[in-house]
């Protein structure tokens, strides 16, 4: 009776081993040799299979124990690995001879090496090892011990072939199914434009002259961001905001008057051009940008400037905070007056608005080539199932909704699956850190680390899900059997 082996696996970068312990041929005969019942097959056990990139070598244990052989007969026992398509090779040779048979080898010498020449009587059980050329067609084979009979002629010859393994080298690998995931239902479509406008005023006043300085320049930067969303039929602005800033100079409260005053005059102009529905309009002011000041401070190469930073971020005054400034950094004051300053005078705003809703996955896809930010995570996952999963065009629309929404954690999650199936494992772990912790982003992870070759964590990861996931229950299937099969 014949043990029978298949699926078993290898790499074929990798030298991998298959171990069959006490395989025994027990009672293989075949015509040739039941005509002979004084001549019983070799016992073969302990079989051993490795594979690289170029080899395939055979190592088995070999008993003639229950060998009988007359003086003038032999046997000649060799391994032969062949396939359906009548490809095959033989391995090296061993000789079983009776006495008479023996000698005559050794006489004629005409047992060559790798063959083996073994005296039947006197043989004991040897560890048989030989290797060939791997060839592709060895994927999928079988192992036979081919054995021919010769009696007192040379022309006299029995043959049998005994199956002993069926081999399947097919390489095991990890081939789990890939789970995007539906964002929840997107309400409204809320966007924002956003721009800084320095408008220039005359000196300690609030009125507002277009034609003044760079105004025209200044002023049109805020239409083209208005109109660029009020023209767009897709859009419907729902507010504008406009914050006022003056610079840190001179005494607080004028700045203060400066910076409403200013602004109130910005926002009626906006509203003088578009005549808005008045609760659009929406402005607030700081009086003295600190903050601005300090970040250009930080990033500047003052010599003393870690002494400037400590002075605008203490609790005095904003009056006794510029005094000191001056007094203290008086080079650098001047710098900051003439080149700085006007730059903290500003009115930064923002257009807010909401985009109308899409269904049709054509036009999704025209809109997601010219404005994608007019889509919700909905219409890039509704255009998504409309796409081939295995094309360019259904990654790169997860590609994009991740660019979008950047902090959405489906978004990172459906980005690092895509990924995972591309084979870009370390951008799909940095998305995956920006993922939350449902089901679906821990089988995500384990995956991941199964993907990596890390098995036990990847098994610990996705055990407390494998029974609420059929897709963890098979993906730890799959590990396990890797794990447990000698051919990892």
């Amino acid at each position: 009776m014949f043990s029978n082996l298949s699926n078993i696996a290898t790499m074929t970068t990798i030298q991998k081993t298959l171990m069959i312990a006490a395989m025994a041929v027990a009672g293989a005969s075949s015509a040739a040799f039941a005509a002979n019942p004084a001549v019983t097959p070799l016992q073969v056990s302990n079989i051993n299979i490795e594979q690289n990139e170029s080899t395939l070598s055979v190592s088995m244990d070999l008993d003639p124990a229950g060998l009988n052989l007359a003086s003038s007969r032999e046997i000649i026992a060799y391994p032969v690995i062949s396939d359906s398509l009548g490809n095959s090779v033989s391995l090296p040779a061993i000789y079983y001879a009776g006495r008479s048979r023996y000698y005559l080898h050794l006489r004629e010498k005409d047992v060559k090496k790798p063959d083996t020449l073994v005296r039947a009587t006197k043989a004991s059980a040897i560890n048989y090892s030989a290797s060939v050329a791997y060839q592709p067609w060895m994927q999928l084979s079988n192992l036979n011990m081919a054995y021919d009979l010769r009696g007192c002629s040379c022309s006299e010859l029995e043959h049998a072939d005994i199956p002993v393994l069926e081999l399947d080298l097919t390489p095991l690998s990890f081939t789990p199914s890939f789970v995007t995931v539906a964002p929840l239902a997107s309400g409204v479509k809320t966007r924002e434009l956003k721009g800084s406008a320095y408008v220039d005023f005359p000196v300690n006043r609030t009125e507002l002259y277009p034609d003044y300085r760079r105004n025209p320049e200044e002023l049109a930067r805020i239409r083209e961001s208005i109109d660029l969303v009020r023209n767009d039929p897709d859009a419907t602005i729902t507010s504008i905001f406009i914050k006022g800033y003056a610079s840190p100079e001179g005494p607080y409260n004028n700045n203060v008057r400066l910076a409403k005053g200013r602004t109130q005059t910005l926002c009626d102009y906006v509203q003088g051009l578009y005549a808005f529905n008045p609760s659009i309009m929406k402005s607030d002011w700081e009086a003295e940008d600190w903050a601005g000041l300090r970040k250009y401070v930080e990033n500047s190469d003052f010599p003393r400037r870690d002494a400037m930073l400590s002075l605008i971020d203490s609790n005095l005054a904003p009056d006794a905070k510029d005094n000191k400034l001056k007094s203290d950094f008086p080079t650098e004051y001047a710098y900051l007056l003439k080149n700085v300053y006007p730059a903290l005078r500003h009115s930064d705003y923002t257009v807010e608005y909401v985009v109308r809703s899409f269904s049709d996955v054509n036009e999704i896809a025209q809109i997601l080539k010219t404005s994608p930010n007019k889509l919700s995570l909905n219409e890039l996952m509704l255009l998504a199932k409309s796409l081939d999963p295995q094309s360019d065009e259904y990654a790169d629309v997860f590609d994009t909704a991740v660019v979008m929404f950047p902090n959405d954690p489906v978004a990172n999650l459906n980005a690092a699956v895509i990924n995972m199936r591309r084979g870009y494992l370390d951008k799909a772990q940095n998305y995956l850190s920006r993922a939350d912790g449902s089901n679906e982003a821990i089988y995500a992870r384990g995956i991941l680390q199964g993907l990596q070759g890390n098995y036990a964590d990847a098994v610990a990861t996705l055990q407390p899900i494998a029974q609420i996931m059929p897709e963890a229950a098979d993906a730890m299937a799959q590990i396990q059997k890797i794990m447990n099969s000698p051919l990892k």
